[in-house]
């Protein structure tokens, strides 16, 4: 295996890998305090659970990184990657999810541990809950893109 499709390929686990960890923690964090509403009133059960799912999308953003940059760079598809250069281009590309997955996904599990909490004492402002988090979410969308445009145009 070359060093560029070394690069590459760590560029594309490290998108899956920490875009996950983000996710994980967020809707773990989630989870805990979904689990105390429910506890206390299990009428509240689909509108937590969706509040605590929402930090779980940085680690899909992550995935689908993942899959076109190993179909750009020869595993899944496309030509193979030899020279470090171009393996450099796609760890770079791939770093904004990864980067941003996984710190947004901490705050979104935050963010989304508040709402929940919210949901708790006034049921009645679920939407407005559900705000929070997704502005969150605003940032992780920005890296997406950008990291799916830089991987799918480097040549």
């Amino acid at each position: 295996m070359s060093m560029g499709m070394a690069l590459a390929i760590l560029g594309a686990a490290l998108s899956t890998a920490l875009a996950g960890i983000g996710s994980s923690v967020g809707v773990g964090w989630g989870g805990q305090a979904a689990a105390g509403v429910v506890s206390e009133d299990p009428d509240q059960f689909a509108k937590v659970l969706i509040l605590q799912l929402l930090p779980g999308t940085q680690g899909i953003y992550g995935l689908l990184v993942t899959f076109i940059t190993l179909s750009q760079i020869g595993v899944l598809g496309g030509d193979p990657v030899t020279d470090t250069y171009t393996g450099m281009m796609y760890l770079f590309a791939c770093l904004p999810i990864a980067i941003v997955g996984l710190i947004s996904g901490f705050y979104q599990g935050k963010t989304s541990v508040a709402s929940i909490n919210l949901v708790a004492k006034r049921p009645d402002q679920f939407g407005k809950a559900m705000l929070f988090p997704a502005m969150v979410e605003t940032y992780a969308i920005l890296a997406l893109l950008v990291s799916i445009l830089a991987v799918t145009n480097i040549k």
